[in-house]
């Protein structure tokens, strides 16, 4: 009787022990509610404005224990729309994406800092034209909470900026447009 008993405590005691464990979520593209926009300075006068159309990912996720949280998304390169076909084309091409050898780009976290409004910095993996390079990401939380259909969500907003040609991309755009900013809008639905 004795033997059960202390069993039963130390299973009690490892499952109190055990580390609380972050959501898994899904990445809505499937409704539309989440996206991958950028932004590139055409001439220093405008901005060329566009967008990924098709993406995944999924990510992991407790308010907490923020510092835990993680993402992984990967991009179909060849769903780059700028709203004209011909630029499309173009910058699908040789010169620019060549997503006929590079047609994914995917990022994996590898840290997330968090700060005290919910958001934070993710540092991660970025894989783009082949390359893989370390970048930060700006991360500011949107909200939470359960939805109208039962189930429960999370959103998160951030910034990246990236040089092209610090991932082997070497056509010259000229000095206004050497960065890219990447407007990112996560929406998970729990698994």
């Amino acid at each position: 009787m004795k033997s059960k008993f202390f069993k039963g405590l130390a299973l009690a005691t490892l499952i109190s022990a055990s580390p609380l464990y972050a959501a898994d979520y899904v990445i809505d593209t499937k409704g539309a509610h989440a996206s991958i926009e950028f932004r590139i300075s055409h001439l220093g006068i405008s901005w060329l404005t566009g967008r990924f159309n098709t993406f995944n990912g999924d990510f992991s996720y407790d308010a907490k224990s923020p510092s835990d949280a993680s993402i992984n998304v990967e991009v179909d390169v060849a769903s780059f729309d700028s709203n004209h076909a011909e630029r499309n084309k173009h910058i699908r091409g040789d010169e620019y994406l060549n997503v006929k050898e590079h047609p994914t780009a995917s990022f994996k976290s590898t840290s997330f800092t968090p700060n005290a409004e919910g958001g934070g910095v993710m540092k991660g993996m970025l894989t783009l034209y082949g390359t893989t390079k370390e970048v930060a990401i700006d991360v500011d939380k949107v909200g939470e909470g359960e939805d109208p259909w039962g189930g429960y969500r999370v959103g998160f907003s951030g910034t990246l900026e990236l040089k092209p040609h610090e991932f082997g991309m070497n056509y010259k755009l000229g000095p206004a447009a050497e960065t890219v900013y990447m407007d990112l809008n996560i929406e998970g639905i729990r698994k």
